[in-house]
């Protein structure tokens, strides 16, 4: 289908749903007129159109959150696109992974919405959305490695170098089995938060995205028996 082929509103825009190429987490929904959907095609990078300023945009001018396009879909009506991207940042002006964090169903009585629990009744995972913390703590700890802030642990561990930080995630990683052994899952969920951030700075000091071991794991997935 060609550009012209798509149905603009009666504004000449389209609704589009950006989401992560790699959680398929919905990070924002814009609109886009011919224009910036030509330019968003040329450049690989998304643009929008501002409704409110009437006028053109391109995501990450100022931030510098970029969203790199990998795939362009619209529905059976040809009314509305999804645009598959990889964020250099977060989606939301407010230095959220996602615009979209809040939860409109009633919350429980210990103040957690019924989505931020760990496991539904089926005993699976909730929803991606459980693991934006990780997206956040990466690009936390990018801006960290950037700014460099006096008594920051994270500041600490860069200026060390990878040895130190190499040393962190081994002794985490004792920890995390000792605690298993121990069969404390209090203890074993701290020692694996620990564990996990270290290894998340270790990313980092690599220039290793998160995102890359994302998508090794999910080549790694087989198809269950049966199927």
């Amino acid at each position: 289908m060609k550009i012209e082929e798509l149905k603009f509103d009666a504004n000449g825009l389209i609704p589009a749903v950006v989401q992560d190429a790699t959680t398929r987490e919905v990070l924002t929904v814009a609109y886009m007129n011919e224009e910036s959907l030509g330019k968003s095609l040329q450049t690989r990078e998304t643009w929008f159109y501002s409704r409110s300023r009437q006028e053109l945009w391109h995501k990450g001018t100022t931030s510098g959150n970029t969203q790199r396009i990998v795939e362009i879909k619209y529905d059976c009506d040809g009314d509305a696109l999804v645009v598959l991207v990889e964020p250099a940042g977060p989606a939301c002006h407010t230095g959220a992974v996602s615009c979209f964090s809040e939860n409109l169903l009633e919350r429980s009585d210990d103040g957690d919405s019924p989505e931020s629990t760990l496991e539904r009744s089926d005993g699976q995972l909730a929803s991606l959305g459980d693991f934006a913390v990780m997206l956040e703590l990466e690009s936390t700890i990018r801006q960290r490695e950037q700014d460099m802030p006096e008594g920051a642990y994270t500041t600490y561990l860069f200026e060390k170098g990878v040895d130190k930080i190499l040393k962190k995630v081994g002794e985490e990683a004792s920890e995390v089995i000792i605690a298993a052994k121990n069969r404390d899952p209090e203890e074993l969920k701290w020692e694996a938060a620990d564990l996990l951030y270290h290894l998340m700075v270790l990313l980092q000091e690599q220039k290793l995205p998160l995102k890359e071991v994302l998508v090794v794991l999910n080549k790694r997935k087989k198809p269950s028996a049966g199927e």
